[in-house]
């Protein structure tokens, strides 16, 4: 059988839909009809550069990760879905007999198969193959396109509840307003934070950010001529400190800093502006190497950790603070595509708005054959 259109990337900016074989799914497996699936970073990131770091496209692969879909066909020994249940899609299949598996972090497994990561086939086919346990269902008001939302919801659920141990009443100051960004001012805003500043250099942003979660925003002044990102980062700091009233320590200080830009001033700024015994966590992906002052890392003794896609429990939390209506994943769809335009789909996310003019939060690709209406 291979009725199975699939989007593949050949090339650098070289795509096109072929046909591709069915996949064969064994006793554990689920074979997942693929109705949405939404474009993250990295899929562009490797449609534009054909890398991302040490993972680089050497063949042929099928694009996409954040996806939902409907139940095609089950594995004998799978109970916990059916032919026909609607479901969000982890897209990682790791080994779990490795130590970081075994104790409780397997989004660190060596030897995890994950979708759209050279040389692993993504979701933007007609079917994807998938263990049974990574399809979570979804409950009915829930749509698929809010399934293929849980993706990144599980991203940011995984950096501020995680790794941010976010309690209530907690400040947060995320930088960045892209999709992952917004969604952790959103996941701290519904875990009781107090205060959420969101921190972007494009005013709309701001302004979205403001009306979708977050309490504050700062908008960071321009860069001087000649000016080191070192020094802007030490001004840009303190600029935001008098604005917004931050404080080092106490009530008006900074728990918990979150950077989603992956920016290197935006990195720096945040070290600054985090409260003494505070945490910074790393979502965003820039460049590889970064300046930070180690001796404000040490004074403050700050805890600084890197945070990595999503763990056990992520998803289902994900899918509980979306069925409860305490996240709201609906506005942050800026676009929807059919599988035919998938191409175009990338250009408009690349290029940050589409040709009448209007800004990208997220887009979706319906899977082949499905209206991008269908709920």
């Amino acid at each position: 059988m291979s009725d199975n259109p699939s989007f593949v990337l050949k090339g650098v900016l070289d795509v096109e839909i072929q046909q591709k074989p069915v996949p064969e799914i064994d006793r554990n497996e689920v074979l997942v009809e693929v109705k949405k699936t939404g474009i993250c970073g990295s899929d562009v990131h490797f449609f534009v550069h054909g890398r991302i770091g040490d993972c680089v496209v050497e063949k042929p692969m099928v694009l996409g990760h954040e996806a939902a879909g409907v139940i095609s066909k089950v594995g004998s020994s799978v109970t916990n879905v059916k032919v026909g249940d609607r479901v969000a899609m982890e897209p990682g299949a790791t080994c779990r007999k490795c130590e970081a598996c075994k104790e409780g972090r397997y989004q660190l497994c060596p030897d995890v198969i994950f979708a759209a990561t050279p040389p692993i086939d993504g979701t933007l086919a007609r079917y994807y193959r998938l263990p049974s346990d990574l399809a979570y269902p979804l409950p009915p008001n829930l749509s698929l396109e809010d399934g293929a939302m849980m993706e990144p919801l599980s991203v940011a659920v995984h950096a501020v509840s995680k790794l941010g141990a976010l309690r209530s009443n907690q400040s947060v100051a995320v930088f960045g307003c892209g999709p992952v960004g917004l969604l952790c001012m959103a996941v701290a805003k519904a875990l009781g934070a107090s205060r959420v500043i969101a921190v972007d250099i494009v005013p709309s942003r701001l302004e979205f950010a403001k009306a979708y979660a977050a309490t504050d925003a700062f908008l960071p002044p321009p860069m001087e001529k000649d000016e080191s990102r070192v020094a802007f980062s030490i001004r840009n700091a303190q600029a935001m400190k008098e604005k917004l009233g931050i404080a080092d320590r106490g009530p008006q200080s900074i728990d918990l800093v979150l950077d989603a830009s992956g920016a290197e001033v935006s990195i720096q700024t945040g070290i600054r502006v985090v409260k003494s015994g505070g945490t910074f966590v790393q979502v965003g992906m820039g460049n590889t190497n970064v300046n930070i002052d180690i001796f404000m890392v040490i004074c403050k003794e700050l805890v600084i950790k890197g945070s990595f896609r999503y763990g056990p429990g992520d998803y289902p939390l994900a899918i509980a603070l979306a069925t409860s209506g305490k996240v709201d994943v609906k506005p942050l769809v800026s676009h929807r595509f059919p599988f035919t335009q998938a191409r175009e789909a990338f250009e408009t996310t690349r290029n940050g708005k589409s040709p009448d003019g209007k800004g990208v939060i997220k887009a979706i690709i319906s899977g082949p054959d499905v209206d991008i209406n269908e709920a």
